[in-house]
């Protein structure tokens, strides 16, 4: 069986007719769930079954962002509002042991939740190092100011979402901490040199080559490439993410949605795959939108079809032994209510 190379978003809280018929002909390779698409965990478990019925496969990838602080979609009283990536780091901090131990919980228990309904993939860790004045849509979502603890921590909570059976994208790549603006708005340009892009923002991506799946920013580095962002630049992906990261595993791009990208939204598609993106991720869920994006985009074949098969081994069976524990600990260290958005 085939399937597109593309993770599409749709709109409501059930497939509807209209979206059934299309995700059965043009079979996208993985889901994404927003706060649209969310109503009770009843309801997230039927959807999730629905999602795999369409397509045939009990492995189908249904992505997610929840990591924590101001970046959650599902919230209380569906799960707990769990502390920012920033309070991981400030507990790490004052305490370097605590500050892993509780990173690799919050991944843990991200699992329980997520996997309990049947969603088995979280854009998740941030690896993005902040600089002074970089703008606030990243902010908290960073570990530290310190691309070492990034690394460290990142590292931690993709253990923790691994160990429960959920497959971990580490984002922005090759860095989102220098932006001075905000992709979903518009496009955010780099202006710093490679010895400084090497000496801080690629150093977690660095460090964590080997993690499964992996997504690309909105960034113009013009270092690099000072014509096209990473997401559409062959120079980024091929010359900097593959060659000098050294990382073989699935890139997917942010969402094409997003105001960073200007332009039709199939060619902008075309232009990811071509540029050496595994996977489109395409968010907005108006169907005419996905129609016109899946008629670009190819099946999954060669390199990003291996990396994608490899990606989903990380996607494996829930285990819901010991959360009660697990959930203990981690009160212990992030009380309910610290551990807020």
């Amino acid at each position: 069986m085939t399937f597109k190379a593309m993770i599409t978003g749709f709109e409501g809280t059930m497939l509807t007719e209209a979206e059934q018929e299309l995700f059965r002909r043009i079979r996208p390779w993985g889901f994404i769930l927003f706060a649209r698409n969310v109503e009770s965990l009843e309801q997230l478990r039927a959807l999730t079954t629905q999602i795999r019925e369409v397509t045939g496969r009990d492995e189908t990838l249904i992505f997610i962002d929840q990591e924590g602080g101001r970046v959650q979609r599902l919230r209380p009283p569906l799960v707990p509002n769990y502390p920012s990536a920033s309070q991981i780091g400030a507990l790490y901090n004052q305490d370097e042991e605590q500050g892993m131990r509780a990173a690799w919980l919050l991944g843990r228990l991200h699992a329980f939740d997520l996997m309990s309904v049947g969603i088995n993939a979280n854009c998740l860790p941030v690896l993005d190092v902040p600089v002074e004045g970089s703008h606030e849509v990243i902010g908290s979502r960073a570990y530290s100011h310190d691309p070492e603890i990034v690394a460290v921590l990142g590292n931690a909570t993709a253990e923790g979402l691994m160990a429960g059976g959920v497959l971990p994208v580490m984002k922005h790549m090759p860095g989102h901490g220098r932006a001075f603006a905000d992709s979903h708005k518009e496009l955010p340009s780099v202006d710093a040199p490679l010895s400084e892009l090497c000496a801080r923002d690629f150093v977690p991506f660095c460090q964590l080559d080997d993690l499964p799946a992996a997504m690309t920013a909105h960034i113009v580095y013009k270092a690099l490439d000072p014509e096209r962002p990473a997401t559409l630049s062959p120079v980024v992906i091929n010359c900097v993410i593959r060659d000098m990261l050294d990382y073989d595993g699935l890139l997917m791009s942010d969402d094409i949605s997003m105001k960073a990208l200007s332009g039709d939204l199939a060619d902008i598609a075309r232009d990811i795959i071509e540029a050496g993106c595994d996977v489109v991720l395409h968010c907005s869920g108006v169907l005419e939108e996905t129609i016109a994006v899946a008629a670009a985009i190819p099946e999954l074949k060669d390199e990003s079809l291996r990396r994608a098969e490899l990606a989903e081994v990380f996607a494996g069976e829930a285990d819901l032994s010991n959360e009660a524990a697990i959930r203990a600990e981690f009160n212990a260290f992030f009380p309910a209510e610290v551990a807020t958005a």
